[in-house]
């Protein structure tokens, strides 16, 4: 059994050294918790990194259906019907 049932989420964890933090950690998880660098590294990327706002994602655009794009496709599609909306 993993050390005592602590809920991190609820834990008043702001404005701890790392340090502190990790060592919480390892008390609960005992021999399964992160090492201190990695636990460290962690720390110093959620800080570089954390933003409230959404980055842009690879993938697949999005697409807009309107009636003049529809009306296009029909015209197309009657011209050669062949043709497809993929």
């Amino acid at each position: 059994m993993l050390g005592d049932a602590r809920d991190f989420n609820n834990m008043e964890t702001y404005g701890k050294a790392p340090k502190e933090i990790h060592a919480i950690l390892i008390e609960t998880l005992l021999e399964h918790g992160p090492l201190y660098t990695t636990f460290k590294n962690w720390v110093a990327q959620f800080k570089s990194d954390f933003s409230i706002c959404d980055a842009p994602r690879p993938g697949r655009p999005k697409t807009v259906t309107t009636p003049e794009i529809i009306d296009q496709l029909h015209e197309l599609t009657l011209e050669d019907f062949w043709t497809s909306a993929k």
